[in-house]
């Protein structure tokens, strides 16, 4: 257009500037600030994190969408008996992002070996012991998705028993009657048959069955967010399935029912597929915003 002045780079910017806009505004938006993120717990295999975040923060652990932390702001993470080296956890609100890296240390497994067991405790082939092995699976597969909107795992968990002998590690590869069988995914703790078993923490009871053929006895507590603890082997159980339990809460009684060679409770942790080692939450220390 004639008599125009021609635009240049410092007379835009000027006029940028002018108008209330810092040059390169338009070309850099602002970055949202990071929200607040404190984890806490035992990052190893079978091991575990416990975040503190703003509550409803959206949470993932690498690629996989675990879920919103608690109103509370704390979200639960497991890491498997097989968990990989390093595992990533972000928290994410409209406000921001916050995440961490975290390594993973290896577990320290070792073997079991267990003889003299029923041979349909080890290699069952009677079809209707085969077709209630499979209803049992199913059952208990159903109980480990109960994901409860809660954060009972908040303040970590307490010893089952008051007094009690590590009689099997978790995580050992197991050989029974001299055949190799999956990994041992409990803790196990001997003790006098009939020893009262307690609640480690809050939770509801998302299964209660007095026979299952492999673990007899067993109870089953949704602590929050999918973490299920599981009581193996009792003699008799105080609780029923739907009932919400308080720490230190009598559930059963230490028995050897289903696949044991003596009284003695397996105590295990599950969450969302993942095999953890219950005895890592005991005493861990946990996050807390300073």
């Amino acid at each position: 257009m004639a008599g125009a002045e021609p635009l240049n780079r410092r007379r835009v910017l000027a006029g940028l500037t002018a108008g209330g806009l810092a040059a390169g505004s338009l070309a850099r938006p602002a970055l949202a600030a990071p929200i607040r993120l404190s984890l806490g717990g035992r990052y190893r295999q079978g091991g575990f994190a416990v975040g503190l975040t703003e509550p409803g923060a959206a949470v993932t652990l690498g690629e996989e969408m675990i879920g919103a932390a608690s109103r509370a702001g704390f979200f639960f993470l497991g890491f498997d008996r097989d968990a990989g080296a390093s595992a990533l956890v972000r928290a994410t609100t409209a406000a921001g992002t916050s995440q961490e890296s975290l390594t993973i240390l290896p577990g320290d497994f070792d073997v079991q070996r267990i003889s003299g067991l029923p041979r349909d405790q080890v290699s069952p082939s009677d079809p209707a012991l085969l077709e209630r092995i499979r209803q049992e699976a199913e059952r208990k597969a159903v109980a480990l998705e109960s994901r409860l909107d809660a954060d009972y795992f908040r303040d970590g968990f307490a010893m089952p028993l008051e007094t009690w002998r590590l009689s099997a590690r978790f995580g050992g590869q197991r050989i029974l009657n001299g055949a190799p069988k999956r990994p041992h995914y409990g803790a196990d703790l001997a003790a006098p048959a009939g020893t009262a078993i307690h609640a480690p923490a809050a939770g509801l009871v998302v299964m209660a069955e007095p026979n299952m053929h492999f673990e007899g006895g067993m109870t089953m507590i949704d602590h929050g967010q999918g973490l299920v603890s599981l009581y193996l082997h009792q003699s008799r159980i105080k609780v029923e399935a739907g009932q919400t339990v308080v720490a230190g809460q009598t559930l059963g009684a230490v028995g050897m029912t289903g696949r044991a060679t003596g009284p003695h409770l397996c105590w295990r942790l599950s969450w969302r597929g993942r095999h953890l080692d219950p005895m890592l939450l005991v005493g861990a220390q946990l996050p807390h915003f300073g």
